[in-house]
């Protein structure tokens, strides 16, 4: 960054780094120590629809990868559209497959950046539940190599546990990079493995 940068009140953005994601399993042990949540299993990546043979032939690739797994049970990996018209691909694994579903997650985001569609990445997230049946997702925010909780309340509604939030945040600061900037934290309501 150069002195105009500076004067003028550019910051270089921050770079991915898709390795964060292998800090989930180990954050997922304070979480349920700190809040009660347990991994449901469930996670997804998040990406900005691209059309054009391209991606096709990269989202193939992708679900073939996580698909050739022989030790996956249950249902393949699959791709989804939400109402706001991104795509995720979404994998499901038993609750104690975490790691696992990290790997997919990672998968996912490295074949995507390695085939030039890293600037539609938008974000990966992983599923937590506790015994009342509260969900929580730990979101990555691949442009800003970050983490945040997202906690919707119970009961339908677009509304959010707030104090949850800052709650988790604080119990995980030590083990996942946590995004300061809470306006960055958006809602990811209806998102598939949540």
């Amino acid at each position: 960054m150069g002195l105009l940068d500076i004067l003028l009140g550019r910051s270089k953005p921050v770079a991915p780094d898709l390795d964060q994601l292998f800090a989930l399993p180990s954050a997922a042990v304070t979480l349920e120590a700190a809040a009660g949540f347990t991994p449901t299993g469930q996670g997804a990546v998040c990406f900005a629809t691209v059309e054009g043979s391209a991606f096709e032939q990269t989202h193939r690739e992708v679900q073939a990868l996580l698909d050739a797994d022989t030790e996956r049970t249950g249902p393949p990996v699959r791709l989804l559209r939400d109402d706001y018209g991104y795509s995720w691909l979404v994998s499901l694994r038993s609750p104690g497959e975490l790691p696992q579903l990290v790997n997919d997650l990672h998968a996912v985001n490295s074949a995507m950046e390695a085939n030039g569609f890293g600037p539609q990445l938008l974000c990966s997230l992983a599923g937590f539940e506790d015994r009342d049946g509260r969900r929580l997702a730990l979101v990555y925010l691949y442009k800003r190599g970050s983490f945040y909780p997202f906690a919707p309340l119970p009961g339908g509604g677009q509304r959010r546990d707030s104090s949850l939030e800052l709650q988790v945040r604080a119990a995980l600061a030590s083990d996942l990079r946590t995004e300061p900037d809470l306006g960055r934290w958006y809602p990811l309501w209806g998102a598939p493995g949540l």
